[in-house]
């Protein structure tokens, strides 16, 4: 499952659609989401690097941790360090969100951090029209003219939304997705810190939600004690529960084990230990979803409306024009007086005509009476 997250993140998007979208939540319970995240975003740089994805660049946006640790992790994932200052610009919101340190006189015993030519310094992350605009900017030269995209990562959108409303980050990050030069977009969110709503407004502009969940859950009682082997077991491992939006509508919900080592995130199947607690946590209904043998048996004899024409015999379908011989004739729905006969040559000719049909019984109307009166269609 996660390997078709990657795939996903790595194909991109078809000419005329949106670019696919990522959401990655935790909690405190199961705080493994920076880990989830480091693994996709490397992943990703990797394939960039390579040629093999349909992004030419990435761009991170870094608001939780500094650019020197996500060039130090690509490193350590491989990922030629020559080939990460030319693929991936990092925009740095981190080091200063807002703008303070230009207002405070710098100190003469401080060395100033070293710059990169792939790194850019963003002061404001409350103006989220600049932060969309500086986005695309560094992504520009990736693209240049061309029709060549650039995927986006946001490593916290917590952290963003701690300096702005709610429908600003979503209307950023939904900006970002439909743009046609952006190849996919992925990030991060605490959702313990934040209402529901929050988290229903990023799921609703995401293809795809991951999240990430505890093995056991954190009770009243293992807080009081402290229970450390519950610390324990949710400390490297956790449930990857993925919730799926395809291109026709549907929601497809898949879930693996999530394990973490001293080289990062490793993704398993759900073994049955695990599975069985799951069921055992479904509520229990009042009715059954499904069929025993015998009712399968019952369904496949029920004739249904179209399955009972013809008995067997070859079906004729009247076609408007020609006249059905009396043996061929419905008795319930045709009755041999109620139509005038065709002959074989009105019949052949395939002019349609328009018969008038009266009951035998009523009287014929006066001259001075409208014919049409007596018609009945």
């Amino acid at each position: 499952m996660a390997e078709s997250i990657s795939r996903s993140l790595r194909d991109g998007c078809l000419e005329g659609e949106h670019a696919p979208a990522l959401t990655i939540e935790d909690s405190l319970a199961s705080p493994l989401g920076s880990h989830v995240f480091d693994h996709f975003l490397a992943n990703l740089a990797s394939q960039i690097a390579d040629g093999t994805s349909q992004a030419r660049g990435l761009v991170l946006v870094a608001l939780n941790r500094s650019p020197s640790f996500y060039i130090d992790l690509l490193r350590r994932k491989g990922v030629d360090a020559s080939l990460v200052d030319k693929w991936v610009r990092i925009l740095d919101c981190y080091s200063d969100p807002l703008g303070w340190k230009d207002r405070i006189p710098p100190l003469t015993n401080v060395q100033k951090p070293s710059t990169r030519e792939n790194v850019s310094f963003f002061r404001d992350v409350r103006d989220i029209n600049k932060l969309l605009s500086s986005v695309l900017d560094l992504g520009k030269g990736f693209v240049g003219q061309g029709k060549t995209r650039f995927a986006v990562a946001v490593d916290l959108v917590s952290n963003l939304l701690r300096h702005t409303s709610l429908p600003s980050v979503a209307g950023l990050l939904n900006n970002l997705r439909s743009n046609d030069q952006i190849s996919c977009i992925f990030w991060l969110i605490h959702s313990d810190l934040h209402e529901p709503r929050v988290s229903t407004a990023l799921a609703y502009v995401s293809t795809v939600v991951a999240s990430v969940q505890p093995i056991m859950q954190l009770t009243d009682e293992h807080r009081s004690r402290r229970d450390f082997l519950w610390l324990e077991k949710n400390s490297c491992k956790a449930k990857f529960c993925v919730r799926l939006k395809r291109r026709n509508g549907r929601v497809k919900l898949l879930a693996e084990e999530l394990h973490m080592d001293q080289v990062g995130v490793k993704f398993a199947a759900v073994t049955s230990e695990n599975s069985f607690v799951n069921k055992s946590l479904l509520p229990k209904v009042q009715f059954n979803l499904q069929l025993s043998n015998q009712e399968r048996v019952d369904r496949a004899k029920v004739v249904l409306p179209y399955e009972h024409q013809g008995n067997g015999e070859a079906i004729q379908i009247y076609d408007g024009r020609r006249s059905l011989s009396d043996d061929q004739k419905d008795p319930h729905l045709v009755q041999p007086s109620t139509f005038s006969a065709m002959t074989d040559a009105q019949a052949n000719s395939g002019n349609g005509e328009i018969h008038y049909i009266r009951d035998s019984d009523d009287e014929q109307p006066d001259s001075d009476e409208d014919p049409d009166d007596d018609l009945d269609f």
